[in-house]
């Protein structure tokens, strides 16, 4: 059963002088009469009266049509809120941080976050004497549980002595700085965010660091892109990881689901979402995340993240599908990894067919050919990177089978090329040999946790992919 969540305690509109600026990838085309942009790509025409309201790509609202437009393009992906004028006082925010032993790292999580309210979370601790010195060093008070409850339980029962209007939730293994929190908190400028996130970058304690450590540097599976937006099942960032978090309390109401192990964050993300609440990733501000010390510990991480797609899949449905796809561009996506003789006639079929239909709906304008082929061939790469991902991570076993084809062995070459050329900037750092290996770990360690999850709760839609018949392309699915 999943905690339940508060209703908002205003009509959530945004207030006066709150400021968007409209994100630099958004086109304008009918002479600024029409936005195109976003995640999932939409276009939104303007009235004229909201046309007025833009002065330039800065919009600030004054009054309904104002707030009405802000609101509309925040929640499209296609502005940003603009915050340096809004400030957080530390004595809003608590900082709850989940613990379970492991003093040194809750002496270094704790350390960055002076000046806040800190409460530490002792999830029956073998040791809760050297926890309790830990906190005591830092002013940070103590709540210790007499059972274990799993992050998601601590972090609740934190939650539930919270009595600020804003909570900080910052795992013992993470550092994130005071001041960075704070900034996050001026998200919750608008009375609809209940959550927000920054980016979590993995950091190595070994010098120098190990051929897996500094794989998880380049490539955690808890840093979700350089891009700030609004999160949301189906847009470019569709969940946000525990590991640092900061919420409004009022909003959050009981918390996360305190029956999963793995996948409370997602759960929550996606709770919040269909409540009708914001959540927005904040690619512009860091927390560090200390990486796995041994390849045990990091592929099991990753084994224990693949086993939560079941349980998301079981709450959620079709949002927790490993890919989404239509028809034209997945057929059109495979005969790109098979790369035989018919490959570029069925290719060309697909994004003619793709471009049809992007003209039908897109505007009518001078671009929309262009617009209409563009989008189109971003539609094709999309399919045949999650096909090669279908291939290598979520269905490896299946996709053992294909070694016995010569077709079979093409495809999967094909993949592991698609594979290295979306992680370029891995194998830039980190070698082409040992991103090579460290991504076959990566992924055949998830793949095993996916179907172990699934075989387990006999929950097969968190291997499936979702098969829609919409006119623009699919956006990339959730997951890890």
């Amino acid at each position: 059963m999943s905690a339940a969540l508060a209703e908002p305690a205003d009509d959530g509109r945004l207030p006066g002088g709150f400021e968007v600026r409209v994100r630099s990838d958004v086109r304008r085309v009918e002479d600024g009469r029409t936005l195109l942009g976003g995640s999932p790509l939409r276009s939104l025409r303007l009235s004229p009266r909201a046309r007025l309201a833009l002065d330039g790509d800065r919009l600030v609202v004054a009054d309904a049509t104002s707030e009405e437009l802000a609101r509309r393009l925040l929640g499209a992906n296609l502005a940003d809120p603009v915050l340096s004028g809004v400030r957080v006082a530390p004595s809003e925010l608590t900082v709850v941080v989940p613990v379970r032993d492991r003093p040194e790292q809750l002496e270094r999580a704790l350390a960055p976050l002076a000046g806040l309210r800190l409460l530490v979370v002792d999830d029956a601790s073998h040791d809760p004497a050297a926890v309790a010195a830990v906190a005591a060093r830092h002013g940070a008070r103590v709540l210790p549980l007499p059972v274990n409850l799993g992050p998601a339980g601590a972090r609740n029962a934190g939650l539930r002595e919270v009595r600020t209007a804003y909570v900080g939730f910052v795992d013992s293994d993470v550092q994130a700085e005071s001041a960075m929190l704070l900034r996050l908190a001026r998200h919750l400028a608008d009375p609809r965010v209940a959550l927000v996130g920054p980016l979590v970058r993995s950091r190595a304690r070994s010098v120098p660091p190990r051929w897996f450590e500094r794989y998880d540097e380049c490539s955690s599976s808890l840093a979700l892109g350089s891009r700030s937006c609004a999160v949301a099942p189906g847009a470019a960032v569709a969940w946000l990881p525990s590991a640092c978090l900061v919420g409004r309390t009022d909003l959050l109401g009981d918390g996360f689901t305190e029956a999963m192990r793995v996948g409370e964050d997602v759960d929550l993300v996606w709770r919040l979402v269909g409540a009708g609440r914001v959540v927005r990733y904040e690619a512009g501000e860091t927390a560090w995340h200390d990486a796995r010390t041994t390849v045990g510990e990091w592929a099991g991480r990753k084994y224990l993240y693949g086993t939560g797609g079941a349980s998301l899949a079981a709450r959620h449905g079709a949002a927790g599908a490993v890919a989404v796809l239509s028809p034209a561009m997945a057929v059109a996506g495979a005969a790109v990894l098979l790369r035989r003789r018919w490959s570029l006639p069925v290719v060309a079929l697909g994004l003619a067919w793709a471009f049809q239909q992007l003209v039908r709906v897109l505007p009518d304008v001078p671009e929309r050919p262009a617009l209409a082929a563009s989008v189109a061939a971003r539609g094709l790469g999309w399919a045949v990177r999650q096909e090669s991902a279908l291939l290598l991570r979520h269905w490896w076993p299946l996709g053992l089978l294909a070694l016995g084809s010569r077709s079979g062995r093409r495809a999967l070459v094909s993949a592991v090329a698609v594979d290295l050329v979306v992680h370029r900037d891995v194998v830039r750092r980190t070698g082409l040999l040992r991103t090579l290996v460290a991504r076959r770990v990566d992924d055949l360690a998830y793949g095993a946790g996916l179907w172990a999850g699934a075989v387990r709760e006999r929950e097969w839609r968190g291997l499936a992919v979702r098969v829609v018949g919409r006119r623009r392309p699919p956006a990339p699915p959730a997951g890890r």
